[in-house]
């Protein structure tokens, strides 16, 4: 079975937010899609593990935000790779609330969904969550949305460890029978692979950069986890 036949599926990327009692959270998502358009429903997938899933399903309320091509790796980092059980996600996160009462991310995001919880599906692993939009806003026409492939081409990053589509890169890495160990690393934090071939020029990192070669201050183009961070991946 060759794993990167599934990354032929196209995807966008979006954060889910949702609050109950006073408690608010988020997380990306590449699994969100219209499933009816009367009434305007969408569904979301949400790991079990997720604190947002708990949420959604004592609030019944979720809110979805589609994140423009060019959004900051930080705030992907923050609302992807980092636990609303440890910070407080939208305490640096511009936000407004919704007509239904939970809050919706409004940095870097072009088009935003607040939406009414109507049904859900168990997946075993995830949760399916489909709700009725209640409101929207189209917030920029004139940036493109963030899809999961430039995300993964451009930003040579890989889905969070919850996510619907997540693949273990070291899975990967083999399939593509590139097995030298000094050559891929690996962000202990995000997933994310640095490649010397591929380099970071975003990062100020050429092609044909070894690792070892890079500067002590660098970080994770994805997350912004230091150099210490990474692991040889075969």
């Amino acid at each position: 079975m060759n794993i990167e036949a599934f990354f032929r599926f196209t995807y966008g990327m979006y954060i889910i937010s949702t609050s109950h009692n006073e408690q608010a959270n988020g997380y990306v998502a590449n699994s969100v899609f219209q499933v009816t358009s009367d009434p305007p429903q969408l569904a979301v997938s949400c790991h079990k593990d997720n604190l947002s899933t708990g949420l959604i399903a004592k609030s019944r309320k979720f809110s979805v935000s589609v994140l423009q091509q060019n959004a900051d790796s930080a705030l992907i980092s923050l609302f992807g790779y980092r636990s609303g059980r440890e910070e407080d996600k939208f305490a640096r996160t511009k936000h407004i609330k919704g007509k239904t009462g939970i809050p919706i991310v409004t940095q870097d995001t072009i088009a935003w969904f607040d939406c009414d919880l109507v049904q859900q599906v168990d997946l075993g692993t995830h949760i399916l969550f489909i709700g009725q939009v209640m409101d929207c806003e189209l917030m920029d026409e004139s940036n493109k949305p963030l899809t999961y492939a430039w995300y993964r081409e451009v930003k040579k990053a890989f889905s969070p460890k919850n996510s619907p589509t997540y693949i273990d890169p070291a899975k990967r890495v083999k399939e593509k029978g590139n097995e030298t160990p000094d050559q891929m690393y690996q962000c202990l934090a995000c997933s994310y692979i640095y490649d010397p071939e591929v380099g970071d020029p975003e990062g100020g990192i050429p092609p044909g950069t070894a690792f070892e070669d890079i500067p002590d201050d660098w970080v994770c183009p994805v997350c912004g986890a230091t150099k210490d961070m990474f692991e040889v991946k075969v």
